[in-house]
C-alpha cells in the first residue's frame, strides 16, 4: 500500500488496511479542523505549528486510547481514529 497516498488523498478503503504515522494522522486532523476550502497555504502553516509544538514536547497525542510522543511512530487504525491532543504543562489563564 502506498502511505502517501492515503494520508494525501484521505483514502478511507486504503486506510483499513494501511498502517500510518502519526505525523500524517496529525495532518488529517488538522485539515478536519479548519475545513477542506481553507487555503493549502494556512493549512501548511497549521500542521508545520502542529508538529513543531509536537515534536517541542508541548502535548503528546492519544489515538485510539494509545499515547505518542514522536512524529514518526506507526498506527493502525480501524475506520475512524479517535486523535486527542493533551498538553505537557499548565496553560496560563487569560483574564479579562
Amino acid at each position: 500500500m502506498d502511505i502517501r497516498a492515503v494520508a494525501d488523498g484521505g483514502s478511507a478503503a486504503f486506510a483499513l488496511v494501511t498502517p500510518l504515522r502519526v505525523r500524517d494522522l496529525l495532518a488529517m486532523a488538522v485539515r478536519e479542523v479548519i475545513g477542506s476550502r481553507a487555503p493549502d497555504d494556512k493549512f501548511a502553516r497549521s500542521v508545520r505549528r502542529t508538529l513543531n509544538g509536537f515534536l517541542a514536547g508541548d502535548y503528546t497525542v492519544q489515538i485510539d486510547g494509545r499515547r505518542f510522543a514522536d512524529p514518526e511512530d506507526v498506527v493502525v487504525c480501524d475506520g475512524v481514529a479517535d486523535v486527542r491532543f493533551f498538553l505537557n504543562h499548565r496553560r496560563e489563564r487569560l483574564h479579562r
